[in-house]
């Protein structure tokens, strides 16, 4: 099986299972009064996601809307700062839809992750834990939605 192929169609598949994580939140939840609104998770998700999928932080062109503000997910959030889910479902397909080619671009082989905050490990390794950084706030945001009696499916290709 060929690594590019198997990392695009995890990294898709992933990305439905966040999509359904967004689509499926009830309003009451969207923009909930806490450091942590699930919206902000979602995004700080699909940020990540975005950003470590390419060769480097150089490399990054965010799309619109541009989510960077959701990647502190610990720091409390603005009041001036939301994102509807229209617009990180949005975000999410122009990322489903990116993925092939970013994936397709990325030096698996580069000794270094591109990200001067991971050390001591390559490109695809750096992937790995990308894939396992988006599925751990897909659990998060489905564990979530549990607790309000919604369940998402499970996608294991795409």
């Amino acid at each position: 099986m060929e690594i590019k192929s198997a990392l695009t169609r995890q990294y898709r598949a992933s990305l439905q299972m966040l999509r359904q994580c967004i689509e499926v939140c009830p309003d009451h939840m969207w923009n909930k009064s806490n450091n942590r609104p699930y919206w902000n998770i979602a995004g700080h998700a699909l940020y990540f996601t975005h950003l470590y999928m390419v060769q480097t932080e150089e490399d990054f062109v965010s799309f619109e809307p541009d989510i960077e503000v959701t990647h502190n997910v610990w720091d409390p959030i603005s009041v001036d700062v939301f994102f509807s889910k229209e617009q990180l479902l949005g975000y999410c397909d122009q990322l489903f839809e990116a993925c092939p080619g970013l994936v397709e671009k990325l030096n698996l082989e580069a000794e270094e992750t591109g990200y001067y905050w991971y050390k001591d490990m390559g490109k695809y390794e750096h992937q790995l834990v990308n894939l396992k950084h988006l599925q751990g706030h897909v659990g998060q945001l489905s564990e979530l939605l549990m607790a309000e009696g919604i369940d998402i499916d499970w996608v294991s290709k795409a």
